[in-house]
């Protein structure tokens, strides 16, 4: 930091955090004179047993849903045409996101898309987009059913180009949740595999916020906190999950998210390409790539590494063992430790350092990384 520098800080919206907090959905909303909520979920999540019971409560008290939930694994430009197409056309009064990191993004991107009507990807923040985000944002609320992303708290929408893959990022600050429902108990069922991959990708967060070379001492902080969360959480709410295991791992999960204000780094933009290329779960790719991007950071980084480690439960001066314990954690939870583990072949390694070096987050790594050190990473990680 110089101290003649001058900052800009912004922190998230109101949150509902706690077991059964989701019962008070339809109080809310009747409390603000919202009775025709657009409800934005994957395939997945809509046919589960507390999806159906959240509509029927809805509906029990007179609150008219509709449900969208036509979506891909990885969002692209189309699913938001047609949630918006589907909100206008059934005259919906606010929307509601309820799911994991897809539904979320798609959802927030929906409620940027009803008043402003450029073409979607004018409103990339990467080109300026921000400053075209001048009008209302319907009534939007968010209900996380996994603890990873964190995209609950967040303010940025990540949707992919039909035909590219490639990722755009949506972002204003008006595009905030102006409420966010966080009960454990919507995580509690999730199977091992999402479990695994969702925290690890929450730990991603976490870690790639503390070494972002960028200043913000509070989000520092939250990061910090956050990796003792889920180093006390993770291998329990995967393999023997309970409601405080899952409580530490969903406030962990949008810690990481808040923290990630401060920026990512090169093991986001590892991860991104496989999703684009390879239709990879986001947060599996961030666990296979976990290890190798830290290796790369470590030099220079090392009192950082350090501070991580005491929060993993490490003796002072021991983070040079934070990659082995990464590695040794992905095998607990079952995911695989390098990327042939997930489709990939050698083949496929000029591609992916072509997407990673042009991929919005390494910027803010703390060194600077080149398409050369992507290929090498990939090479390592295969």
């Amino acid at each position: 930091m110089n101290i003649q520098d001058k900052f800009n800080f912004n922190f998230p919206t109101q949150i509902r955090f706690g077991v059964g907090v989701i019962s008070e959905l339809a109080e809310y909303l009747k409390a603000h004179h919202l009775s025709r909520p657009l409800l934005v979920t994957d395939p997945l999540v809509k046919e589960l047993d507390f999806f159906k019971k959240i509509t029927a409560d809805l509906s029990r008290v007179g609150i008219a849903v509709e449900v969208f939930s036509d979506v891909h694994k990885n969002p692209v430009k189309s699913d938001v045409l047609k949630g918006k197409e589907q909100y206008q056309s059934t005259q919906r009064d606010a929307i509601v996101g309820i799911g994991g990191g897809v539904a979320l993004d798609v959802s927030r991107a929906i409620a940027l898309s009803i008043n402003h009507h450029r073409d979607l990807f004018d409103y990339d923040d990467l080109i300026g987009g921000d400053q075209y985000v001048t009008e209302p944002i319907p009534h939007f609320i968010t209900v996380p059913t996994t603890a990873g992303t964190g995209s609950e708290v967040g303010r940025s929408a990540i949707i992919s180009e039909d035909e590219s893959k490639k990722k755009r990022i949506l972002f204003a600050p008006s595009l905030m949740a102006k409420m966010v429902f966080a009960d454990p108990k919507l995580t509690l069922d999730l199977p091992p595999f999402v479990t695994a991959a969702t925290g690890m990708d929450a730990l991603t967060h976490n870690i790639e916020a503390y070494l972002s070379k960028n200043w913000h001492p509070m989000c520092s902080g939250i990061a910090l906190e956050g990796i003792q969360l889920i180093g006390q959480s993770l291998e329990k709410a995967t393999l023997q999950p309970d409601l405080l295991s899952r409580s530490k791992m969903l406030m962990a999960s949008m810690m990481g998210a808040i923290a990630f204000q401060k920026g990512l780094g090169i093991v986001h933009s590892l991860a991104h390409p496989l999703s684009s290329l390879l239709d990879t779960h986001h947060g599996l790719a961030n666990a296979v790539n976990l290890p190798y991007g830290l290796d790369f950071n470590y030099e220079g980084s090392e009192e950082r590494f350090d501070q991580m480690a005491l929060k993993l439960g490490f003796n002072k001066g021991e983070g040079h063992q934070l990659n082995g314990f990464i590695k040794e954690l992905n095998v607990k939870l079952g995911l695989p430790t390098h990327l042939s583990g997930i489709g990939v072949n050698k083949f496929h390694i000029p591609t992916l350092s072509a997407l990673a070096i042009a991929d919005f987050c390494h910027p803010n790594n703390p060194k600077p990384v080149s398409q050369k050190d992507f290929e090498t990473i990939y090479l390592t990680a295969l």
